[in-house]
């Protein structure tokens, strides 16, 4: 089997953990940091909390209680409803777009050198292991999630950019490891010659490429719609913020989210 085309088969694999390439572009930012548990929202300002909603309802500026007429508490409550819904949106969406280009590296890899191999095992602890800081960096739990502030345009960059290139760099430093384990593979393998092996080898990485360029196709234009879908509640979300600076006075200067519809309004 030729060295080159088992190296470019993985260095294929390395560069599909971008899933959003071509979803369309989500012109909104958040200017402030989020913090949501179960009965609060924190927006926060240079790590300081510079404004608080408590059970969708009770909103704090500065650490005062606001006081809210009905409609004001309606705003409220549909703004605290939707960055709930939201933010743990984009922490899944971020997840699952790393988690696809993993899966990719490890499901070839896995294929050429054998399930459990010694290689395989390393790979899917290194695997694991990013996995874990990935969860870390939204301060994930069942309960409470973690956003920076961050412009949105730019879901690969945003989310795996770093974890790109990790991937990338485990995989370059694995292939000759990965050669080995293929190289003995070949050798233990029934066939009558050098010849068959090799083919059989390049039949193999041909269909590990087909497959997983539908597969990883497939999730990927879903995570395309779901951030698609994000951006525009996002939109939704900034409008209503807007009609809450309009009625709360308080507010005024506070704009946590920052879209492009809004900028041209």
């Amino acid at each position: 089997m030729k060295k080159r085309k088992l190296v470019t088969a993985l260095a294929l694999t390395s560069s599909l953990a971008p899933v959003f390439a071509y979803a369309e572009p989500c012109n909104v930012n958040f200017n402030y940091g989020v913090i949501i548990d179960q009965k609060h929202i924190r927006i926060l300002d240079h790590d300081q909390t510079y404004v608080q909603i408590n059970n969708d309802e009770q909103l704090f500026i500065r650490g005062r209680e606001v006081a809210l007429n009905e409609d004001q508490t309606a705003l409220v409550n549909e703004y605290s409803s939707g960055i709930r819904s939201q933010v743990p949106q984009i922490v899944s969406i971020a997840i699952e777009g790393v988690e696809i280009g993993l899966k990719a590296v490890n499901k070839v890899i896995g294929g050429l050198t054998g399930e459990n191999s010694a290689t395989h095992r390393r790979l899917q602890e290194n695997f694991d292991e990013m996995q874990m800081r990935l969860r870390k960096k939204f301060n994930h739990s069942d309960e409470s999630y973690y956003i920076a502030p961050q412009d949105f345009d730019d879901f690969d960059e945003i989310f795996a950019g770093e974890f790109e290139q990790e991937i990338e760099a485990i995989v370059s430093e694995s292939i000759g490891t990965i050669l080995m384990a293929v190289g003995e593979a070949m050798t233990n393998r029934d066939e009558e010659t050098i010849e068959q092996r090799v083919n059989t080898f390049d039949d193999k990485i041909e269909t590990l490429g087909n497959d997983l360029k539908l597969e990883i196709g497939t999730k990927a234009n879903q995570l395309e719609k779901r951030a698609e879908q994000f951006c525009s509640a996002l939109t939704h979300l900034d409008a209503v913020e807007g009609k809450m600076q309009a009625t709360i006075s308080q507010l005024n200067g506070y704009n946590l989210i920052s879209s492009e519809k809004r900028a041209y309004e």
